[in-house]
């Protein structure tokens, strides 16, 4: 497992996390298996999307900021209900699959973490799952 240090400079912003994560696995040496990307923060997630059209990012938070706006009749004291809210529809992990030590996403997918209370310096967690030769 390695953790990977992040400074994110928006209140929401989707960072393309993919390269770091390929970075991490080249380093293992793994061949097949699997990698988890797990993000451990509660105002923060990580989701796969499209990373070839940047306007896909934008309209993701577009639409996000629709329906759980910043501003809203919530409980929490601390002001960022909405962050929470967003971070737990993104999730705070995801399991990608290795192959040839490539991560085998589709050709137009790439990692993201989703930052919803920033700006912070952030954190995520790579893990690499070898299979069984």
């Amino acid at each position: 497992m390695k953790n990977i240090a992040l400074r994110t400079h928006k209140r929401c912003a989707f960072i393309d996390i993919t390269r770091k994560t390929q970075e991490v696995l080249n380093e293992c040496g793994i061949q097949n298996g699997a990698v988890m990307v797990f993000v451990p923060h509660t105002t923060a997630g990580i989701t796969i999307n499209e990373n070839a059209d940047p306007s896909v990012v934008d309209d993701l938070l577009d639409s996000l900021g629709r329906l759980i706006p910043e501003k809203g009749n919530y409980r929490h004291s601390e002001g960022n209900s909405d962050a929470h809210c967003k971070a737990s529809l993104m999730g705070s992990s995801v399991l990608v699959p290795v192959k040839n030590g490539e991560l085998l996403l589709g050709r137009w997918q790439g990692i993201y973490f989703c930052e919803f209370d920033g700006p912070r310096s952030r954190q995520f967690q790579v893990t690499v799952l070898a299979a069984p030769e």
